[in-house]
């Protein structure tokens, strides 16, 4: 199932009017692109009855599925984002902030106008139709998020919900519920939530919690949990998502390492 297939289908339980803005916006060339490979694909067909598989197509064709998959992942950031930013019954100023400085850094101040009323529009959308309406459609949107993305670019968007939650250096008990909420309805083990908010973390149980394990486990628990890890975060496995996204990843790989360093240290291993 792909980006455009879960995208049409949580439009479809809204009102298009108050989300079009959202589809122009973040979507961006989704539809030409698919657009493109179906004129691609009559074309080829025509011309001789199958793809013309010569290097310039092959990677033009590359460079439309990772435009498709940034998109439909900036798309899925920015739903979820509106979710998590109301977790705690408010509207952060540094929450929206982490989202504009997101924007702002790879798209430049348009963006930042056009997502934060986007934001706006989800926060009035959930307000206008009740709690009842929009957490069905969240969970809807998540189940749907989960048939279209590889496990990579999901374990990558909770990383980012769960920096919004932390970027008002505060963590509520409701935003962190609703965080594994997410995390479950993506298909993740909803102990990654735990694990992404302890990164960063200085203390020697923030590293434990990092691995998802405590100070009982043996030397080689350790070692098998960061490994496990570092495949699962290495930056490599978002490249398709863009430079920008690559690098958050590399943010958190890099603070996988240190916690994993600090427990070797006091382990002398």
């Amino acid at each position: 199932m792909g980006y455009t297939k879960w995208i049409g289908a949580f439009l479809g339980y809204v009102n298009g009017g108050t989300l079009g803005a959202i589809a122009g916006f973040i979507l961006g060339t989704v539809i030409d692109t698919f657009s493109d490979k179906r004129t691609d694909t009559a074309s080829d067909s025509n011309a001789y009855g199958a793809y013309n598989n010569t290097a310039e197509d092959i990677l033009k064709r590359a460079r439309q599925s990772q435009q498709g998959d940034r998109n439909g992942f900036l798309f899925s950031l920015m739903v979820l984002s509106a979710h998590i930013i109301q977790a705690d019954g408010k509207i952060m100023h540094s929450e929206m902030e982490h989202v504009r400085n997101f924007l702002r850094a790879n798209f430049g101040e348009t963006a930042v106008e056009q997502g934060n009323n986007i934001l706006l529009r989800l926060f009035d959308y959930r307000k206008q139709h009740g709690e009842q309406s929009w957490m069905q459609q969240i969970g809807e949107a998540c189940r749907q998020m989960r048939m279209a993305m590889p496990e990579e670019h999901r374990l990558q968007l909770v990383a980012f919900l769960a920096d919004i939650a932390k970027a008002d250096g505060i963590t509520a008990e409701s935003e962190i519920r609703e965080l594994r909420n997410v995390a479950y309805n993506l298909g993740l083990n909803p102990q990654v939530i735990d694990q992404m908010l302890s990164l960063g973390g200085q203390s020697l149980d923030d590293a434990y919690k990092v691995l998802g394990l405590t100070k009982d486990a043996t030397d080689d628990e350790i070692r098998k949990a960061y490994r496990k890890l570092a495949l699962q975060y290495h930056p490599d496995r978002v490249a398709t998502l863009g430079d920008d996204v690559k690098e958050a990843a590399k943010k958190k790989f890099q603070e996988l390492n240190d916690a994993k360093d600090r427990i070797y240290k006091a382990r002398n291993l």
